[in-house]
Parts: C-alpha cells; structure tokens; sequence
C-alpha cells in the first residue's frame, strides 16, 4: 500500500509544476534571459581576456609581490603563491586558471552586491527576515547540480548559466554573515549613536558597517569558497576552467589528470583565501604597512596592467572564423571531436570544444550556441534526442558507418547471448552516464529478457565502465558492461558482444553529424567541410588508441591528419 492511499492524498504533481512554471519563464521572459546571457558573456569574455592579456611571467611575479608588502613576519604565503602559480604554469593550465578566476571573481561579485544589502535588510526587518530565511536555508540545501537545470534553460550552455547557479549556491553566506554582523554591534553604541541625533544612514555608515567589517568579510570569505566549490559542478554545461579537467578526469577516470587539476584549484582557494585573510583583521591588531610596502603594491598593480595593456594591444588578434564543437566525454567523440577541431585549425578556423552531457549538447545545438556535434548515433541509441529536436537541428548524415552497440563481456565467460544471462557479474549490468541513448537502451533490455529480472544497471561514466571491465578482466571475474564499437577496449581486451535475439540494441548504426540550423547561412564553408567529414571504424580506433597511451587528444589528431593528409584534404575540396 503506496503513504499517499494511507492518508488519502493523491500525489501531487510536483514536477509538472515546476517544469511548467520554469517553462512560463523561458517561453514569457526570453529576452529578458537572452539579455542578461549576452550582456554577462560580454562582460566576462573581457575580463577573460585582461587577464590572459598579461603575461605569465609578470602576473606571477606581481601576485607574489603582493603577497610578500601583505606579509610582516613569516614568508611562507609569498613563496608558495610563486611555486604554486609557476606549477599550473607548468602543467599548461595557466588558461583554466584564468578562466576559473572568471568564475569566481563573478559569482563572488554578483554575491556580494546582493548579499549586503539584503543581509541588512534582513537585520533590520524582523519580518524580511522571516521570509528571506527559509529561502536561504532552501538555496544552501539544495545539491548544486539541481540548479544546472533552470541555469541552462535560462541561459543555455557556457559560464553565464555557471555563474548563475555558483551566485544561487554561494550568495547564503554571505546574506547570513552580513545579517549576524550588524545584529551583533553593540547596543550601548547604537543607544549612543540614537542620543546624538544620528539618522540611520548615518548609524549604518559610521557604526554599523564598520563594526561588522570583520563578520562581513568572513563571509565574503565563505561566499568565494562556495562559488570556487562550484566550478566542477558548472563545467557540466559548458563553464569552462579547471573544474572541466576535473570532470573530463572523473569520467574518464584518470587520477593522474584529475590530480593535477584539482591540485590547481586547492592552490587557488589557498591564495584567495590568504589575501582574504589579509583583510580581515580587527582594529588595532595589525600595525599600518610600511611605505616601502605600500609602494611595493602600488608598483606591483600597475605593473599588471601596464602589462597587460601593451600586450593587449601589440598581440595580434585571431581573425578565423569561429566555430564551436560540442561533444560528449566519450573515447569515441573525443576522438572525432578532436580530429575535426585540429584539421579546421589548421585551415585557419577559430576552434571551440565544449564538452557537455548527451542531452544538453542536442539542446545547445537546437538554440545555435554549439555549431556542430559528430556524435549522433542514429537510427537507435539517439532517436529519442533526435525525434525530440529534429525540427530544430540539421542532420547531414553519417561520418562514420558500421557502428555497433550492446552488452559486452570477456570472451572467458561463457555466457554468448543475453538469454543466457542468470547471476552472472553479481546480477548487474556496468553502465556509463545516465544521460546516454545506449543506458535508456539497458533499461529496454532489462524489461524485454525475463531472464533479467532482479538484474540492475548501474550507471557510471565511460571511465568507470573501463576501470571496471579492467579490473574485473585482470581477476578473470564476470562483468558485463553497456559496450560499443569503434573503441580502444576492443583491441585491448579479447570481449565480444552478446547475442541480442529481442534486438533490442538494434541493428548496426553510424555516427552522424549534426549542425545548428543558422550554420549554412552563417558559414557555408565550413558547413560543406562538416558534410564532407567522414572516416572509419580503424581510423577512429587508432586515433583513440594514441589517446588511452598516453597521448594528449590533440596531439593524437594531429598525427593522424598528418598520416592521413589526402583523407583529410578532401573534406576541403
């Protein structure tokens, strides 16, 4: 007996509600979104820019000597900020760095601006406070990643909608720091402030405000953590950063990669959160800095921006077409992606690759905010994306032909067909994201074969799947995992495919790819490259192999192209 039959309810439909109410807002208030997407895009490609303007060199040594005129006594902070910086500088993410900074420095912004004033507000009002608290509370409970969802429905993919959900996320703290600092000044000071005839303007600048500089600031403090804690959760729709190493690492389930890009973002909380700290002292406890040093900072501020004012303006500019390839973590589509990317780059086009789940990328490519996806498997793991979108996208056909996907298993068992399947591999099936057209695919299967029944699907990402086939391979264990082919694990692992009698996989498939509907007009050059583009299962699979060796995705399609230069030029013919 369902509770809702117990106590005689009927269940309510919550999700209608809130889809219908989000879908109200995007449908009643598009340009209103559209707006705000191009006006913070705008703002936040320029302050990109600053600071990859200057150079390298001079920002290291400039935060450095920031850190060491803040620094009296010990040198500890100034000498790990240079080893730090100099260490991403050496990892090559000096770029994700700049971007991240981006991120934060919005969100934190965007924070602050709102917070303050309501953090007053709420201080003052009894009863604001007792309507904006349990909104609080809801917007600090809430997982992160349910704010992804409204963010690109608002704002599509990119770092405007991460923004908006780090500043939904993080602004809490703030709020609630900025309320407890002012409630906290002393009342005999108030009482004081009431006697000589203070207005209450005045009683919040000069009472107030300042003493609850440091509560205030403490949770400035908190609001950056927050918003840096975000950046992982916003590379999921396209933010770009170090948290889109971090994620590319999970799902590919690298640890040395998600190691050094994850080590990029503790060094960078540990620097904002130093300077933080410098900030936040109380009256009388830290000394005036000495001329020297406040010089020493002066100099060190203008040397950044002088630096990065001559190079902005003696680097030339890239002038290529722009394009941007969105594709999903998969071995396969960084393969392709990643191929097509460095061939356009070398005939001169300004290349993007966005990573993105499966079902935002269809969407992105739907709004014109992706040009171009290689990575529709059609007519059977995609056709519910591509029923659902195909009015808005175009379908140039296949890249890639003689594509298979199933249930896959070490040729050791003994299991051929997915009617044989009883307890093998503990009763379940090793999936990859949840997202994905072959995981809606396993759940079809599950329900189609009575054999399995009880049988679970366990989602994962394409990492973990592998990680998982690995290991088990190497104990000689059962496993069974949602496969496709081209992929490397082919020619590593001796596997096959199972049976399908119910053919619920279906029959082989191709890869196609796919446009925005504005492409052909806006470039129609490069929209006859993207017909053009095609190569094979062995192409793919080599390609995907120098990867899973150690070989950096771009450097691997590089020297394909380069083994392969007829192919290649006649997708530009």
């Amino acid at each position: 007996m369902t509770t809702h039959n117990l106590i005689n309810i009927p269940k309510l439909p919550l999700e209608d509600w809130v889809s219908g109410f989000v879908s109200w807002l995007t449908t009643n208030l598009s340009g209103f979104f559209n707006a705000i997407q191009q006006g913070g895009q705008a703002i936040m490609d320029a302050i990109t820019s600053a600071l990859m303007a200057v150079p390298m060199p001079l920002m290291i040594i400039g935060i450095t000597a920031l850190a060491f005129a803040m620094t009296t006594k010990k040198y500890g902070f100034p000498i790990f900020a240079a080893l730090g910086l100099m260490l991403i500088a050496n990892q090559g993410l000096w770029s994700d760095l700049m971007n991240t900074v981006t991120l934060v420095l919005m969100a934190s912004v965007v924070s602050l601006i709102i917070g303050v004033p309501l953090g007053i507000l709420m201080a003052k009002s009894p009863k604001t406070a007792a309507v904006v608290q349990p909104i609080l509370d809801f917007m600090q409970t809430m997982p992160g990643f349910v704010y992804l969802i409204p963010a690109v429905a608002f704002f599509g993919i990119g770092v405007v909608p991460g923004v908006f959900a780090s500043i939904i996320f993080a602004l809490p703290p703030m709020v609630r720091m900025t309320n407890l600092g002012i409630r906290q000044v002393p009342v005999d000071l108030v009482e004081a402030a009431d006697s000589f005839g203070s207005t209450t303007w005045q009683k919040l600048i000069k009472l107030e405000l300042p003493n609850a500089k440091n509560t205030i600031l403490a949770g400035a403090n908190q609001t950056i953590m927050l918003a840096l804690s975000m950046v992982v959760t916003a590379s999921m729709i396209g933010a770009p950063g170090l948290g889109r190493g971090v994620l590319s690492a999970v799902q590919h389930a690298d640890v040395g990669s998600g190691f050094v890009n994850g080590l990029g973002l503790v060094i960078l909380a540990i620097i904002i959160d130093r300077f933080a700290q410098k900030f936040n002292t109380k009256p009388g406890q830290k000394a005036p800095l000495k001329p020297w040093r406040r010089w020493t900072i002066v100099v060190a501020l203008l040397a950044i921006v002088a630096g990065g004012t001559v190079n902005a303006m003696t680097t030339s500019q890239t002038t290529g077409q722009k394009i941007n390839i969105g594709y999903v973590e998969w071995d396969s589509e960084v393969a392709s992606s990643n191929v097509l990317a460095e061939s356009l780059r070398q005939h001169g086009y300004d290349v993007t690759l966005t990573p993105l789940d499966n079902a935002v990328l269809w969407q992105s490519l739907a709004n014109n905010q992706v040009d171009v996806s290689v990575s529709a498997w059609l007519p059977n793991t995609h056709k519910a994306l591509y029923q659902k979108y195909k009015n808005d996208v175009t379908l140039l056909g296949p890249n890639l032909k003689g594509v298979k996907t199933g249930l896959v298993v070490p040729d050791y068992m003994s299991a051929n067909s997915i009617s044989d399947l009883t307890t093998q591999a503990n009763k379940t099936i090793t999936g990859i994201e949840p997202g994905a057209g072959e995981m809606a695919t396993a759940e079809k299967t599950l329900k189609a074969y009575p054999n399995l029944s009880g049988w679970n699907l366990s989602s994962s990402s394409s990492g973990a799947m592998v990680s998982a086939l690995a290991k088990a391979y190497k104990n000689k264990q059962d496993i069974v995992v949602t496969g496709w082919s081209p992929h490397w694990m082919f020619g590593k692992y001796h596997l096959k495919y199972l049976a399908d009698p119910k053919n619920t996989f279906g029959s082989s498939e191709t890869i196609n790819t796919i446009v925005s509907k504005k492409l052909k007009s806006s470039d129609p050059k490069a929209y006859q490259v993207l017909d053009k583009f095609h190569w094979t299962k062995d192409d793919m699979e080599s390609v995907m192999l120098e990867i899973q060796n150690g070989k950096s995705p771009k450097q691997a399609a590089a020297d394909w192209i380069k083994k392969h230069k007829k192919l290649v030029d006649s997708w530009y013919q």
